[in-house]
């Protein structure tokens, strides 16, 4: 029977350096090619996604829910109001807080995001465990990905989220108060050691995203599995019939999943793919 999978991006399908393991793309096309459908649930934007180095799939949903595509068809988009956009914007120029704005067109970021986000983006990396020259050229990789923006030029309307630099904690207790009416997360740490900070449109999440595309391909959710590694991922682990968590995986995931595969690196995707039958 065919199955329609969804997988988490990075820590998922890719590692933490953003390189897809050759198992993980073999993975993926062997399970196409026996008729099973895969998906991409991300919080990335489509145009992070199109500078990564990833294997055909079927579609994607991206922006934690906020966007979603089956065969380049858009199935639905739901991103910030240019008022909330453009509130969100002088918010954190006024803290001088480095950010990116994450479009379906491209990443378009501040001065200080340039700034800034180099050390951060190292720190980022060197947490999940890379070398020092691998965490550099992979915050140079990350940070060349964006379009330096200016003044008016930051007031968008296309914008699905935005991703901000946390000077402190604070700045993300202080990001809920000031928007009560969106979502705002976290991420890059847990808890008070978060790097980032996000704001997004209320009413969506990886789960609504996914329920979305079943009623469009008028599928049944008896026949979904999601992969993931990261808290954020337990809204399709809520809603999917089986679920995987990556060994290099949080507690929370792991405790929520049906089965927990080998670290992204150590062949994970390919192994989970294997158990399931996929391949």
């Amino acid at each position: 029977m065919r199955k329609i999978v969804f997988l988490d991006v990075d820590g998922t399908l890719i590692n933490y350096e953003a390189k897809c393991p050759a198992s993980a793309k073999e993975a993926v096309r062997k399970a196409r090619e026996n008729g099973h459908l895969i998906y991409i649930c991300t919080g990335c934007s489509k145009a992070e996604i199109e500078q990564r180095d990833l294997p055909e799939l079927d579609g994607m949903i991206g922006a934690n829910g906020g966007y979603v595509e089956d065969h380049n068809e858009v199935v639905l988009h739901q991103g910030l109001s240019k008022e909330d956009e453009r509130h969100i914007v002088d918010w954190c120029n006024e803290r001088h807080l480095g950010f990116y704005l994450e479009a379906n067109s491209g990443m378009y970021c501040n001065t200080y995001m340039l700034e800034q986000g180099p050390r951060i983006m190292m720190q980022y990396a060197k947490g999940k465990g890379a070398p020092e020259e691998v965490a550099e050229q992979t915050a140079n990789a990350f940070i060349s990905g964006f379009i330096p923006t200016v003044g008016d030029d930051l007031y968008r309307d296309d914008v699905n989220k935005i991703s901000f630099i946390l000077s402190s904690y604070q700045d993300h207790l202080d990001s809920k108060e000031e928007f009560p009416h969106l979502v705002a997360n976290t991420w890059g740490g847990k808890g008070e050691a978060a790097l980032f900070g996000d704001l997004g449109p209320t009413g969506i999440t990886k789960k609504t995203a996914i329920e979305s595309l079943l009623k469009h391909r008028n599928a049944d959710v008896k026949d979904t599995i999601s992969f993931g590694d990261a808290k954020i991922d337990l809204s399709m682990f809520e809603l999917c019939a089986y679920n995987v968590a990556m060994g290099n995986g949080g507690s929370e995931i792991k405790a929520a999943a049906d089965y927990i595969t080998d670290d992204v690196d150590a062949d994970g995707l390919y192994h989970a793919f294997e158990y399931l039958n996929l391949i």
